[in-house]
């Protein structure tokens, strides 16, 4: 299930095998933090790097019994739950319900139609509930509206009244018929109507004695939309697409975008989860469609994986790219896959690969996977088995599904954070684990920690989990999430610079990195030049705003001084600027980058009156297209 499910990023065709040096083998220190990590901290608001965002798969209640009461536990931690998936019927080209398996598996990839017409409708509203598996501790009745997943969530939501919940649409296997539901305006309108029918006004089909109009209204608060992927054919086998849909992707999301609003009363989210390679992100708007998104979760993993059977062996999800990855650049351009030149290719574009650019940083959050890809056969090489050849994938697991190769964290128990047999390289910032066979890429409590620094150094909303299905009974790789947002970092210096190499002695190769670390001292008075929404402020930077200095305690922009936590508040000065003038008698009330406003809603910011086209928070006026400029008041 894990194979044909999980968000793929499929890799470019590796180079051919090669024993490379000059990567650091140094002790992983996650296993000393592990224990001090057991308990969650609480996260800072959403907005400011703090944004916790999860998916709970719909069948890990199976083999896994993995439950939404084992979400519970966690769940102020969370701000959006993604159910995944749903799928699109490809008859109708709607949303619907079902009760039909997909064609899952590795035999599954070889089945062109292996999502056609599938869907889960048991797990969803059928399935009863224990009192020992259920949210709450009541066993389901058999007279109640509904039972499932639906049930457990609104469960969950009764307890945890901040917890957002959206459905994701679409997935590694349901993505076959997006090309066609977002072909035409016609056709997006009954697609975006269909789902909302369904699952915001909760009409979903009697069946198995549960369910009818209105039995799911309350549950979900939006959609996530998983297209996998928009005029490529680097999806599933057999998956539809046309150029046209990288036009019609954002034309989609403003659909869905314009359908929600229209419904009144409270917000409901439009979230995407976006492809984490360049080939693939150039064929979508980025400078276009974030206008219609609260945020989007970048997939940064699966960047390499045993589908390349023979090797090399490589990172899963590699923060810094590494002069010693031997893998091939993705063509046309000179780039590999690693999440810092995915993540930049969003915000700032990427002129080799024809990306535009220009999706807002604060509304994008970094995916971090809690499972694994391994290669089997392995030597160690000079390296501890990175970058060597392998005789095939590892052993499938039993609760990931028996697929070869991917493996959950409690499966690999006294591998993972163990010092003998988890290794890290300074330079991609990122852990593999080795037992002197086998092989596995993917998170380490250090590792972690990494990506959350780099998420407040550079402004990135927050992070993405997938997924919670993977999670051992302690939680501790979501814990140590939570806790990364949560914590301020060590110093932002950009990625990590390979100056020393020493050749190994026996089997581990040593090299120095060197990082700098900047820090500005606050000035007595005002004569810090003015802040500026678009200006890009690392930690330690200090600026003037309304009569006050502050210090930026991370990387930040467009994070108004006052009135988010990134800014350090130094008291009152004189001399100093400010950006924001004041209403006069004609101007509303002055705009907040911590406040929500809905489509309509009129502010006033550095002397002009504005008014919001749809709904935003955060988004500067005079710097988004969300706002428009009604001139001086």
């Amino acid at each position: 299930m894990r194979l044909t499910r999980t968000k793929a990023v499929l890799a470019a065709a590796a180079a051919a095998a090669a024993v490379i040096g000059g990567v650091a083998v140094v002790p992983s220190t996650a296993s000393t933090a592990q224990a001090a990590e057991a308990t969650p901290a609480a996260a800072p608001a959403a907005g400011s790097g703090g944004l916790r965002v999860a998916y709970f798969d719909q069948w890990s209640i199976y083999a896994n019994a993995y439950y939404l009461k084992n979400v519970d536990a966690i769940a102020n931690n969370i701000d959006y739950l993604l159910y995944d998936f749903t799928n699109i019927d490809p008859t109708n080209l709607t949303c619907f319900e079902a009760t039909k398996a997909s064609d899952s598996g590795p035999d599954g990839e070889k089945n062109p139609n292996a999502g056609d017409g599938a869907g889960d409708q048991f797990a969803d509203y059928q399935k009863s509930f224990g009192a020992d598996i259920s949210v709450n501790g009541t066993a389901d009745t058999w007279n109640q509206p509904i039972a499932g997943n639906f049930h457990q969530l609104q469960l969950l939501k009764a307890k945890h009244p901040n917890l957002k919940v959206l459905m994701s649409i679409g997935g590694w296997t349901y993505s076959k018929y997006f090309s066609d539901a977002a072909a035409t305006d016609a056709s997006r309108k009954k697609l975006v109507s269909s789902c909302i029918d369904m699952f915001i006004k909760g009409n979903i089909p009697a069946a198995g004695g549960y369910g009818g109009p209105g039995t799911a209204a309350g549950i979900f608060d939006g959609f996530d939309i998983d297209w996998e992927y928009p005029a490529s054919n680097a999806g599933h086998l057999g998956n539809h697409y046309s150029p046209n849909d990288t036009a019609n992707l954002t034309a989609l999301l403003g659909e869905f975008r314009s359908e929600l609003d229209a419904l009144g009363g409270k917000h409901y989210a439009v979230s995407a989860a976006l492809p984490g390679g360049q080939d693939k992100i150039a064929k979508i708007q980025t400078d276009k469609i974030h206008q219609y998104m609260d945020f989007a979760d970048v997939m940064t993993y699966d960047m390499h994986g045993a589908w390349d059977a023979t090797g090399p062996t490589n990172f899963q999800d590699p923060l810094y790219p590494s002069p010693n990855d031997p893998s091939t650049a993705i063509p046309p351009g000179t780039e590999k896959y690693n999440t810092d030149s995915v993540m930049k290719a969003y915000t700032q574009g990427s002129p080799a690969y024809g990306i535009p650019g220009g999706f807002p940083a604060n509304k994008l959050t970094l995916g971090i996977p809690f499972y694994y890809r391994g290669w089997t056969g392995v030597p160690a090489g000079s390296n501890h088995g990175l970058y060597q050849t392998a005789t095939g994938p590892t052993a499938g697991k039993a609760n990931s599904g028996n697929v070869p190769g991917i493996a959950m964290y409690k499966e690999l128990s006294g591998l993972v954070d163990n010092p003998s047999t988890t290794f890290w390289d300074p330079v991609s910032q990122s852990a593999w684990f080795y037992d002197g066979t086998n092989f596995y890429g993917g998170s380490s409590t250090q590792s972690i920690k990494a990506r959350t620094d780099y998420i407040h150094c550079n402004g990135y909303a927050g992070a993405m989990m997938f997924s919670l299905y993977d999670l051992d009974p302690a939680s501790t790789l979501f814990n140590a999430v939570v806790n990364g947002l949560a914590a301020p970092t060590s110093g932002c210096s950009g990625p990590p610079t390979s100056t020393t190499t020493t050749p190994p002695t026996s089997t581990t190769t040593t090299t120095t990195t060197t990082t700098t670390t900047t820090t500005t001292t606050p000035p007595g008075n005002c004569s810090a030049a003015a802040w500026n929404a678009a200006t890009a402020y690392s930690g330690g930077a200090v600026v003037s705003y309304n009569g006050h200095s502050y210090t930026a305690k991370w990387w930040t922009q467009g994070e108004t001084p006052g009135s988010a936590s990134v800014w350090t508040d130094n008291g009152p000065c004189n001399g100093g600027g400010t950006t924001t003038t004041p209403p006069t008698g004609n101007c509303p009330t002055p705009w907040n980058s911590g406040t929500a406003y809905s489509g309509g809603a009129v502010i006033s910011y550095n002397g002009h009156k504005w008014t919001a086209k749809w709904w935003t928070q955060g988004d500067t006026p005079g710097s988004a297209s969300v706002w428009t400029d009604n001139g001086a008041c």
